[in-house]
This record gives C-alpha cells, structure tokens and sequence, in this order.
C-alpha cells in the first residue's frame, strides 16, 4: 500500500507542476505570456534560499513564511510558544524589506509613470476571484507537501532545494496569480504601497488581499494534514 500511496502522490505532484508549466507557458494572458517570468521565477526561488540561510544562521528554522508557522504548530511540528515571534517577524521582515526596495528604486519610481501594487505585492493575471483562491491553494499545498519531505530544510544545500521548489511552483502554477504561497510575503509589501507617497501608484487592490492571506494558509495545512496521515 504505501508503494501505491508514494507513487500516487509522487505522480500527482510531478504532472501538476509539469503540466502546470506546459499550461502557463501556452494559455494566454499567463503571466509567462505577459512577462519575463523566468526571471522573476529564478529570483524569488534564490530570494527564499538566501533568506533561509540567514534565518538558520541566527537560529531561528527558517520558516520565513506563516503559511509554514502555523500548519506545523497545528500539527505539533512546531511549538506554539514560538507562533507568534515568528509570525511577527515575518510580516515585520516583509514590511521592512519592501521599504528598502523603495528606497533603492525611488528615483526610477519618478521615472516610471504607472507604478502598480504588482511590484510590491501579488495579484491575478485574470481577475476571478474563487479560482485566484483555488490557485493558490493548490500551488501552497504542492510547496507545503514537497517541504514537509525535506527534513530540516536549513541545513547544507536544503535551502538550495528549497529555492528550487519555489522556481518549479512559480513556473508551474504561479503564472495565474503571482504565486503569493505567503501571507507575510503579500500583505508586508502591500502595506508599504498603502502607506508611503509612491509617485504615480495606483490602488493597493486590498480588496484582493484576502486571496494570498487565506489561499496559502488553507493550502499549507491540507498538505500538512495529509503528510501527518501517512504516518
């Protein structure tokens, strides 16, 4: 039975994140349609890598991202005394991160005539919102599940897989919506597009906001629940 359940799953999640990228790359109005995706794919996957080195350094497990926090404690991978100094780090190192990009790019933001919340934070290359919800559910749920099979992913070159998950999930399933995969991630950013007199900004779309905060938190405790279920 267990060689039928990982061949299933293992399957599963290779045909999602395969033919999710045969998908993003043919169908229009994909953001691998509309732009230099790989580029963007690459640089979060080495964004998530580093910042995963940094964290393990200091002596923390390099969650980086809520969506990793809370489905662990809820399934006891993770002590609950340590939830809320991680979730607050996370959204305090998403809000000051976003504000040192500013502060890099502010005089290109004067030369740029239509800067959109897009730079800072996620939103959909087509505006529907249940399937934008079921988006990143699936595409949290695969990152979730493939983690959960790392082990300590701070040690070594995990965080280098760990890159590589989030590379192979952007290209596969994250031309949809911008592959948020953690509420920290878009709401930290966000934020600072709201707060702070960037010239020529459009709306925070915070209407959206909703998608990338609870999409990613439902799909990272499914998966979890199903890794704790195979045991």
């Amino acid at each position: 039975m267990k060689g039928f359940i990982g061949e299933f799953l293992g399957t599963a999640i290779m045909i999602i994140l395969g033919v999710g990228s045969s998908a993003g790359t043919n169908l229009n109005k994909t953001y691998a349609q509309k732009s230099n995706w790989n580029f963007v794919t690459i640089s979060w996957g080495l964004a998530v890598t580093m910042g995963v080195y940094v964290a393990g350094a200091l002596g923390s497990l390099g969650h980086l991202n809520p969506a990793v926090t809370i489905p662990y404690a809820i399934f006891g991978l993770f002590p609950w005394s340590q939830v809320i100094p991680y979730i607050l780090g996370q959204f305090a190192g998403a809000f000051v991160g976003a504000i040192l990009v500013l502060l890099q790019f502010w005089p290109h933001f004067q030369a740029t005539d239509h800067n959109e919340v897009g730079i800072f934070a996620t939103q959909p290359a087509i505006t529907a919102p249940m399937f934008n919800f079921i988006s990143e559910i699936i595409a949290t749920f695969s990152f979730i599940f493939i983690l959960l099979n790392l082990g300590n992913f701070t040690t070594g070159l995990k965080p280098m897989i760990v890159g590589l998950v989030i590379l192979v999930v952007g290209n596969s399933l994250g031309t949809t919506t911008g592959f948020a995969l953690n509420p920290a991630r878009d709401w930290g950013p966000r934020l600072v597009y709201t707060l702070f007199n960037i010239p020529h900004k459009t709306t925070a779309n915070w209407q959206y906001s909703w998608v990338p905060m609870l999409g990613p938190i439902i799909g990272s405790i499914l998966a979890t629940a199903l890794k704790s279920c195979l045991h």
